[in-house]
């Protein structure tokens, strides 16, 4: 088995080959065919996850060992079963959920794993899909995406599902409300696309990219706004009802000020939900919440259920595709590089 793997922390990832892993029990393993590429993974390969005020975690110290293959936006074709591995076959092609729990806790026995404290989401806790072959732990990770280009399926496994998910949050809101995204990457923008088949509400996008602002515009956003215009959260909240202010906020991008944004753009009763992993600390007083009668949730991908329903609706035709590239794996440190920097539109899948 071929990998691009993390061998150092904070370094470039650097092939790594291995004897392709035998599939025991319920144990699926799938030929790799395509891995979007994740803001996530820049995380990991630096090696420790920014917690605020100082505070660190640091993946070395917490379990993780190396080489790590990295990618959890896995497409790809069934190659080997284990003796147990029922409800999938040899030569089919699936979009792989990644992730997965321990299978025997309460949180994963009610579908939950992604709430699971002992997880083993591919790419994260396991190997992942930065590799010719991924081991999966049973068919029932495996999704379905007929009749939908192979490199965009990928997408949905993360990006796609984190947006799902979050919106699915604010479903709650009736056409007269307005939801603002901030951050239009990858996953904001895949929120874009999404949100006609998952909310009611009306979409407006806050980014301070101008070519990001109008990727968002072209996506279906009814309006847009540059979160560093002083003016901003006041032009965002004229344009809602009664000028009262959004009823509901998703932060793509987890900053300091990108959340200061969401939280001052909610009407009263308004609910943030928080998703991205940019770090650092709250900037907003506890008081805040109380006064205003705010609601803030996390969100942190989403559930198999929901990989499933997303997945229908896109079979449906009932979501826009994000722009996708397909690049070589071998080039992934490029593509790492470029997502660091802020130069990719949509999604990157890199191909074995």
């Amino acid at each position: 088995m071929h990998s691009m793997a993390i061998v150092e922390w904070g370094k470039a990832l650097q092939p790594v080959d291995a004897p392709n892993p035998v599939p025991q029990g319920t144990e699926v393993l799938v030929r790799v065919t395509g891995c979007g590429v994740c803001h996530s993974d820049i995380h990991i390969q630096d090696g420790y996850m920014d917690m605020g005020g100082g505070r660190k975690v640091e993946y070395g110290k917490v379990g993780f060992k190396l080489p790590h293959t990295l990618g959890h936006e896995i497409v790809g074709e069934v190659v080997a079963l284990g003796p147990q591995a029922t409800g999938s076959k040899i030569g089919q092609r699936y979009v792989v959920f990644p992730w997965i729990g321990c299978g025997q806790c309460e949180f994963c026995k009610r579908g939950d794993e992604l709430l699971c404290s002992n997880g083993r989401a591919l790419g994260v806790r396991a190997n992942g899909g930065y590799a010719d072959h991924v081991l999966v732990p049973h068919p029932k990770y495996l999704v379905d995406f007929s009749g939908v280009n192979e490199a965009l399926a990928a997408t949905y496994a993360c990006s796609g599902l984190t947006a799902y998910s979050a919106l699915r949050k604010l479903a709650h809101l009736g056409p007269e409300e307005t939801i603002v995204i901030i951050g239009a990457g990858g996953v904001g923008l895949s929120a874009v696309m999404i949100a006609p088949a998952a909310v009611k509400a009306k979409i407006v996008v806050a980014d301070i990219s101008d070519r990001k602002r109008d990727a968002a515009l072209k996506a279906g956003a009814s309006a847009v706004y540059d979160n560093n215009d002083k003016d901003a959260v006041k032009n965002l909240r004229a344009a809602t009802q009664f000028g009262a202010g959004a009823g509901g906020a998703i932060d793509f991008v987890g900053a300091p000020a990108t959340a200061q944004f969401g939280v001052n753009a909610l009407r009263r009763g308004g609910t943030m939900v928080q998703v991205g992993l940019a770090g650092g600390d709250t900037p907003f007083g506890i008081l805040t919440f109380m006064q205003r009668m705010l609601t803030i949730t996390g969100s942190y991908v989403g559930s198999l259920e929901e990989l499933k329903e997303l997945m229908a609706l896109v079979k449906a035709g009932k979501i826009t595709a994000i722009p996708v590239a397909t690049k070589p794996l071998k080039d992934v440190n490029l593509v790492l590089d470029d997502m660091r920097a802020g130069k990719i539109n949509g999604r990157i899948v890199v191909t074995p």
